[in-house]
């Protein structure tokens, strides 16, 4: 397993200096369902998170705040093009079930909510060559998991050489996660520095070997 070359374009730190991506490479065999992991946030993440949800307005929930004003300065309305961290919240705050889709994108969702980062867990078989987070551009759309052809003009987004395949707030079918996956990308998307960024990242590959049965991980952090 060969971890991807991955850079951030100098447009998009111009407009936001604070991006950063952390990331994780590693092999796992996905199931279906991990009941421990749903146990878990039933039991330790939920309880808390309702309260949090209950008193706070999103656009104050850490690294969620700074997620909404770096699109605003990139050309996207946020309260239009959310991050996926605050669709998990809202979808939290409404009472609704998550969706349970495997073991990968479920751990996912669980760093996602414990942290307010928005991350993305990518097949890497499915990818080509170094990858480049950059804005799209007019005209560049993408089939996105479970949705029509999504947007991608003034949105931050990963590419490949076959162009972009992830964003923080929809994913591309191309490279998603299936139970076939075997080497996986993960991608923590931040807008709030180093430091918030490297917490996560430590958390991101704990919950994803406890929950997802991660092997043989190399993190980076890509600034």
């Amino acid at each position: 397993m060969i971890s991807p070359q991955i850079g951030i374009d100098p447009a998009l730190k111009a407009l936001w200096p604070e991006a950063r991506l952390a990331c994780l490479t590693w092999r796992t065999l996905p199931a279906p369902e991990n009941p421990a992991l749903w146990s878990f946030f039933t039991q330790e993440i939920l309880p808390g998170l309702n309260a949090t949800l209950q008193d706070t307005p999103l656009a104050e929930l850490p690294n969620l705040g700074a997620s909404r004003r770096a699109y605003k300065a990139f050309g996207r309305d946020p309260g239009r093009t959310r991050v996926s961290s605050e669709a998990l919240y809202r979808r939290i705050r409404q009472g609704k079930d998550l969706y349970r889709i495997n073991s990968v994108v479920d751990a996912n969702n669980l760093v996602s909510l414990e942290t307010g980062f928005s991350l993305g867990s990518y097949d890497l078989a499915r990818l080509e060559g170094g990858l480049l987070f950059r804005l799209g551009e007019a005209g560049e759309m993408y089939a996105g998991i479970g949705k029509d052809g999504i947007d991608l003009a003034r949105l931050p987004l990963l590419a490949d050489a076959r162009g972009p395949f992830g964003s923080p707030s929809s994913d591309s079918q191309r490279a998603m996660i299936s139970l076939e996956s075997r080497d996986i990308l993960t991608v923590i998307y931040g807008f709030s520095g180093q430091e918030e960024v490297e917490a996560a990242l430590a958390l991101a590959q704990k919950r994803l070997t406890d929950f997802a049965e991660a092997e043989n991980c190399a993190v980076s952090t890509v600034c």
